[in-house]
């Protein structure tokens, strides 16, 4: 299918990524993945080479392109099959509530860091015994004059190691009664005493990225560091929540179309009972649905992303995104696994790697089953 929504700067833009992900990330990311966590030297890196919130104004140091390159950036993750490097979550997930939310002191203390690598976000909604219902949070910022006093625990946060800011959701006001609206986002900064970062979390998938817990035990953060109005955290989340959405849909298409292409090439050169397998009626009926599928997401993902630049609410759109690409990724990835064969049970192949990955699309950024929930309210039921 040919694509039109990219332009000329973001298919040179492509060029120069695809040049630095073969550069700086293959050679390690087999060292990465035994380690558990990206180098450090490589945000800085990608940093350098304009990889890191494209889409920023250059008054905070930022490349001044749009939401389009980010997407070239996550694509080009997925072609390199390299799910660990966090680069869409700090560009597109955590510092854009700094450049929507953030005064005109926090955009200028933060953002240029941000966009030169020099500065590792992550975001800690999730705790232990919260997930998906954020208003049941129990992490707490009590006020003490300009500071709060933050404590709580969060868990499975990721880039939890490596990070110099952690965007918190915390109860700011504990009545039950105002739970949605008793939420509020602090900034805290690595290196403020009592924030403690605990034990890096071992995972199925997504082996080369840092996931981590994260405790709070008495941790005076300023008032400063607040991200908007007192209580005005849950909305935050709310409008921000589409465009993470919509990058876990990106992930997934990109994944599957590159699964694909790996599987496709692998059955036209393996031989079986004398004759590529390809030429085998069941793999092509395979590959011809795993193919459609493909085409069917790229065709829908490519008109929701076009809108989305143009700044339209997609709510349901990018629920529906979030839900359908993400079970089509595991339909694809197991079906292609399958065709490897043996092979497709071995660590050192990429496919093996990507069914392990794709499996938490279908949890993280709000379960799929929240997204169902989400989509029937959107549709009046």
């Amino acid at each position: 299918m040919e694509r039109t929504l990219f332009r000329e700067e973001h298919e040179l833009f492509r060029a120069s990524v695809r040049t630095f992900f073969e550069r700086e990330v293959v050679p390690h990311q087999e060292r990465w993945r035994a380690e558990g966590m990206v180098d450090r030297d490589a945000w800085r890196k990608a940093g350098d080479a304009g990889l890191l919130c494209p889409w920023l104004d250059p008054a905070y140091g930022g490349a001044g392109g749009d939401f389009l390159h980010s997407v070239v950036v996550i694509e080009e993750l997925c072609r390199h099959h390299e799910s660990g490097f966090a680069l869409s979550l700090h560009s597109d997930v955590v510092t854009p509530y700094i450049a929507e939310f953030g005064s005109e002191e926090q955009k200028r203390r933060w953002l240029p860091g941000c966009a030169s690598g020099a500065l590792v976000t992550a975001i800690a909604m999730t705790e232990p015994s919260a997930g998906s219902d954020l208003a049941a949070i129990t992490t707490r910022a009590v006020r003490d004059g300009d500071h709060y006093v933050l404590d709580g625990a969060k868990t499975f946060i990721s880039n939890g190691i490596l990070c110099d800011l952690v965007l918190v959701a915390a109860k700011t006001d504990p009545d039950p009664a105002r739970a949605h609206k008793g939420i509020s986002l602090l900034v805290v900064e690595a290196g403020t005493p009592g924030f403690i970062k605990g034990k890096k979390l071992r995972k199925m998938g997504n082996a080369s990225q840092d996931t981590a817990e994260l405790a709070f035990e008495g941790c005076r953060v300023p008032v400063a560091n607040r991200l908007g109005d007192e209580g005005g955290g849950f909305g935050m989340m709310m409008r921000k929540l589409q465009q993470e959405r919509l990058t876990v849909a990106i992930g997934a298409q990109g994944s599957a179309e590159q699964v694909l292409r790996e599987t496709i090439a692998y059955c036209q050169e393996r031989h079986a009972f004398g004759k590529p397998i390809s030429k085998f009626q069941n793999t092509q009926f395979q590959l011809a649905e795993c193919a459609t599928k493909v085409e069917v997401g790229r065709a829908f993902l490519d008109t929701l992303l076009r809108q989305h630049v143009d700044g339209k609410a997609l709510v349901k759109e990018c629920s529906m995104a979030k839900l359908w690409h993400t079970e089509m990724l595991g339909e694809v990835v197991d079906t292609c696994l399958q065709l490897f064969g043996g092979y497709g049970y071995m660590l050192e192949y990429p496919v093996t790697r990507a069914y392990m990955d794709a499996r938490v699309t279908r949890i993280f950024a709000g379960t799929n089953e929240i997204m169902k929930v989400i989509i029937a309210k959107q549709l009046g039921l």
